[in-house]
């Protein structure tokens, strides 16, 4: 499907990638990872054919068609579902065909554009627009407003939904979840698992790549090493290796300074002359093994204040929102010094109207904010980003902060969240968005608050630091707020949960699992009422009823095809795999002569199963969301 030849590729004078072979089978879900800076957007432009590489080559399958994300999707006036809808260009075409067709007179050329149309499932498209952009956190009554009516954030969820919509053999994602709340992630990705062609997923959130790859590329060291397995396995995998690597660097070591001792004490006497030169070559010829790394390269502790009060913060009886809408009422909450809380609730249910009215930027519309006499508030969130001074360097925002701090303090504590040496004194405006994060965050833990509010604080952080702010907030004594999509943080950092959902704030009882369950089964009940809602109430409805039960039925043909495709791959999969399996079984395989066929079939019966489990999956997908369809149909009728 996807094969690197002795890759290579250079930009300036860093080597990004060098010597990369490998390949990607049909189906992969490979998750990419590495540390900002690695490559991992050079190599997705490099498969796109936007950069050319150095030495080698990336061979693509002929006629696969590649989807990927935009890096940022204009303000204008184009609707939601619309601009979805461009991202499938050959259905587009044949929908100008037809209208020309139409009003030209042209029958013939428009019932061949009609089954044309049909053959692109586009009957459905419209449909599974507006689902995707469901799915993806927008309210139906937004599907057909402008894209120029929504903030970047959002703006980025349509064009996601957009690259989703793109028919595809190859799907390549650059961090889709950063503008994602925690149910669009969940949606994201199911749908994701489902997805029947070869997905090429960069991400720092460790959940999500558990739950969605079954490969793993890791880019380090201008080298590219691929693993099967999501990413705990990876991370299993890796460290079995790093200590294998150790061990090795350590014998090397030990053999070279043997030696180099002998080569020392022989090098004068004629008759030690030649073993020792013999001795000098081997040490030239010895391939450098390096030392294993440290896996973060982060360490740093959020302090806090000295003084605290007993609540440090509490909502009583409040009703929060804004001077046109009310979002919350009666929120009668309070946060004691050590609580960590984590937030949970749809998207738009109030999360972040709850967070500004702690933080005192909102003031309750009834009741009241009562602060602790000794309460130090920390907030950390996305647009703080775009509050940093781009002319200043890292030195200069905490300095203004302390000016009476001293230099080596500031740069003991910059060091900590990765600014070291020259980096401390470098411009802001030259900064990655992960820099500025973390930049914004260590602003956030010089002024050591007892209250910390954190409104996704780990977007744009990579996985070392994501690492390092979960094992910080560990050893944080203050109190913790945390919203956020990144389950393995709230997994490490919340000990208990509030429900935002229907104007209310309650508090959970039950972990994230829990939550994800809560949450289909609220989807379920939502299509329940919807279709009591559209269920016509007199007899005199019924064809309208049937009209509606067919353009069900319609809908139900992708679902179907993806079955049957499924099944078929599945079958040849089988098949494959049992007759490789009879190879297996041949004694005389076994022996020395043939070990290296013996590798290649072992290898190939591995990459076998793991399609064949994915194939497996993926009819059962199929299989379970047509079930779900057919029963719909069966209530509409």
């Amino acid at each position: 499907m996807i094969a690197f030849r002795q890759l290579a590729l250079q930009r300036g004078t860093r080597r990004l990638i060098e010597g990369a072979d490998l390949m990607l089978h049909e189906g992969h879900k490979v998750g990419i990872v590495g540390a900002n800076g690695a490559g991992k957007s050079s190599l997705f432009a490099l498969i796109r054919g936007e950069l050319g590489a150095d030495a080698g080559s990336v061979e693509i399958a002929g006629g696969k068609r590649i989807a990927h994300m935009a890096q940022e999707v204009s303000a204008i006036e184009r609707a939601l579902v619309e601009f979805v809808l461009d991202g499938d260009v050959a259905l587009r075409q044949a929908e100008q065909a037809l209208a020309a067709a139409q009003a030209a007179g042209e029958h013939d050329r428009e019932a061949a554009l009609h089954g044309q149309i049909e053959a692109l499932d586009g009957y459905t498209a419209r449909a599974r627009a507006e689902q995707l952009l469901a799915g993806l956190g927008f309210a139906q009554r937004d599907l057909y407003r402008p894209l120029a009516d929504f903030s970047g954030g959002w703006r980025m969820r349509v064009g996601l939904a957009r690259t989703l919509f793109t028919p595809s053999e190859i799907l390549l994602l650059d961090e889709p979840t950063n503008h994602l709340d925690l149910d669009a992630l969940l949606w994201l990705e199911q749908w994701l698992t489902r997805y029947p062609g070869t997905l090429m997923l960069i991400s720092h959130d460790r959940d999500f790549l558990d739950a969605v790859c079954d490969h793993i590329l890791h880019i380090d060291q201008a080298r590219l090493t691929l693993y099967r397995g999501n990413y705990s396995a990876f991370e299993r995998a890796r460290a079995e290796r790093q200590a294998q690597q150790q061990a090795e660097f350590e014998k090397q070591q030990a053999r070279r300074a043997e030696i180099e001792r002998f080569v020392e004490r022989f090098r004068a006497k004629a008759t030690k002359a030649r073993q020792a030169q013999s001795r000098l070559k081997m040490l030239e010829r010895m391939e450098t093994i390096a030392a294993a790394r440290a896996d973060s390269p982060f360490r740093f502790e959020l302090p806090c204040a000295d003084k605290i009060s007993s609540p440090l913060l509490s909502l009583d009886r409040a009703d929060l929102g804004y001077p046109e809408a009310r979002i919350l009422e009666g929120v009668n909450v309070s946060i004691l010094p050590g609580e960590r809380i984590g937030l949970l609730g749809p998207n738009g249910a109030g999360k972040s109207t709850l967070i500004k009215t702690l933080i005192g930027e909102l003031s309750p519309q009834a009741g009241a904010r009562v602060p602790g006499e000794n309460l130090v508030v920390g907030y950390f969130a996305q647009h703080q980003l775009e509050h940093l001074d781009l002319g200043a360097t890292p030195f200069t925002h905490v300095q203004r902060l302390s000016p009476t701090a001293s230099d080596q303090s500031i740069r003991d504590f910059l060091g900590g969240f990765g600014f070291r040496g020259d980096d401390v004194f470098g411009d802001v405006s030259r900064f990655s968005g992960g820099e500025k994060a973390r930049l914004a965050l260590s602003l956030v833990a010089w002024e050591k608050p007892n209250l910390l509010l954190l409104d996704e604080p780990t977007n744009h952080l990579d996985l070392d630091m994501r690492e390092a702010l979960a094992e910080a907030l560990a050893a944080y004594e203050g109190a913790v707020v945390i919203v956020s999509h990144d389950r393995h943080l709230l997994r490490a950092s919340v000990d208990l949960f509030w429900r935002v959902v229907d104007g209310r704030v309650t508090s959970f009882d039950g972990d994230l699992d829990d939550y994800h369950q809560w949450l289909k089964a609220r989807e379920s009940e939502q299509r329940q009422a919807a279709r009591d809602e559209r269920r016509p109430s007199d007899s005199g409805d019924r064809k309208a009823a049937r009209r509606a039960a067919a353009e069900l039925r319609e809908q139900t043909k992708p679902l179907r095809k993806r079955r049957d495709a499924a099944e078929k791959a599945l079958e040849r999969a089988q098949g494959e795999l049992s007759t490789l399996e009879t190879q297996l079984a041949d004694p005389t395989l076994y022996d020395a002569a043939r070990k290296e066929e013996l590798t290649r079939l072992v290898r190939e019966q591995g990459e076998l199963q793991g399609r064949v489990e994915a194939l497996e999956a993926e009819w059962l997908a199929a299989e379970e969301a047509l079930e779900t369809l057919e029963a719909e149909l069966q209530t509409a009728s």
